[in-house]
């Protein structure tokens, strides 16, 4: 960085997730949350470009395979198909 400063180049220092989830900036705007997860609550980033006026939906963590029925419905899996596909250890 001080090579590139000195020739004038434009640079910036990339953080890595320890300088991020300790970034005083981003405490300073809350920009944190926490949600829910089957094993209990954990912080999250707010989505960027958020105004005042709408919340972003921040949901909790959902459970391993707890749409997994919804997904395979939705995409035309039968009830009896998707049983077959559980005893298989495929889900």
């Amino acid at each position: 960085m001080e090579r590139l400063e000195k020739a004038g180049i434009a640079n910036a220092r990339t953080n890595d997730m320890q300088d991020v989830w300790m970034h005083p900036q981003l405490a300073a705007r809350e920009r944190w949350t926490r949600i829910a997860t089957p094993v209990g609550p954990i912080p999250a980033l707010l989505p960027p470009g958020v105004s005042a006026a709408a919340a972003p939906r921040m949901g909790p963590v959902p459970a391993l395979g707890e749409h997994t029925d919804a997904i395979l419905v939705e995409l035309g899996w039968r009830g009896a198909d998707i049983d077959r596909l559980r005893a298989a250890g495929v889900i």
